[in-house]
């Protein structure tokens, strides 16, 4: 992550993309896409592992 300040009155701040930060679009594009097919794994697992207690 690249962070630039701009000396402006209020203060501006930019962030944006490295290289190395856009290699990782892939891989957390695959996490989200996960994450979406076993939403209801997760929260069926979270919800049992609540009762449990």
């Amino acid at each position: 992550m690249r962070r630039t300040v701009h000396p402006e009155v209020p203060v501006r701040v930019e962030y944006s993309l490295t290289e190395a930060g856009r290699t990782l679009r892939e891989p957390l594009r695959a996490l989200q896409e996960w994450s979406i097919a076993h939403l209801g794994e997760v929260a069926a697992a979270q919800e049992a592992y609540d009762r449990a207690d």
